[in-house]
């Protein structure tokens, strides 16, 4: 089994994910970027961007994550390393509390520290649960969705894929929102969003 993992993006967000791995007895030892970052507070070596010949070859023979926030982003490479037949593991943080019939795909998740998965909730790939988010039962979550720290989904709701659910956000039970959508931090959401829509408050409203 291997144990030494390479970030793909190497910022803030993957401050984090270095946390969840060391939970997990993961030792992260480089990363992958555009550029090499000023800012290395854990040391890592840099391998240059993911697709340079030294990174890719690194990638194939060891454990990555690709630590970025950004859900188009993230989505992107995603795509563009699975057609070469490499895909990151999960992420998943030893405090999170995952119900045993929540089904978690293999394929770049991350779960943060204080995170609550209920029953039959669905997780897709590339999906960020942050810290302290709550997903309540019998909930999809598409692929590349993330959901910011302190959100809480209530029982089957539906979220398409590459939405982005802000900060101490409710979506209350039976909600389903579409691709693409943007929920502002601190809404409660109370009726359906369709795709590609921005909406925040309380109650949401979609932005004019």
């Amino acid at each position: 089994m291997k144990t030494k993992v390479i970030l793909i993006g190497y910022s803030g967000h993957s401050y984090v994910v270095q946390s969840i791995l060391m939970s997990i007895n993961k030792e992260v030892y480089a990363y992958c970027d555009n550029a090499v970052k000023e800012n290395n507070p854990f040391n890592l070596t840099y391998l240059g961007p993911e697709n340079s010949e030294t990174a890719f070859s690194a990638l194939q023979n060891n454990d990555f994550f690709i630590s970025i926030g950004d859900n188009r982003i993230r989505k992107k490479i995603h795509e563009s390393l699975a057609i070469k037949k490499i895909t990151p593991i999960n992420a998943i943080h030893t405090s999170a509390i995952i119900c045993n019939s929540a089904i978690i795909n293999n394929g770049g998740v991350m779960i943060s520290a204080g995170v609550i998965i209920n029953a039959f909730s669905k997780i897709g790939n590339g999906v960020i649960c942050n810290t302290g988010s709550i997903i309540e039962h019998e909930c999809t979550i598409a692929d590349f969705v993330h959901i910011a720290p302190g959100a809480t989904i209530c029982g089957n709701v539906t979220i398409g894929e590459s939405s982005f659910i802000g900060a101490g956000a409710v979506v209350i039970q039976g909600i389903t929102i579409g691709k693409n959508v943007i929920i502002g931090a601190g809404s409660i959401v109370v009726k359906n969003i369709p795709d590609n829509s921005i909406v925040y408050g309380n109650p949401a409203q979609l932005k004019s």
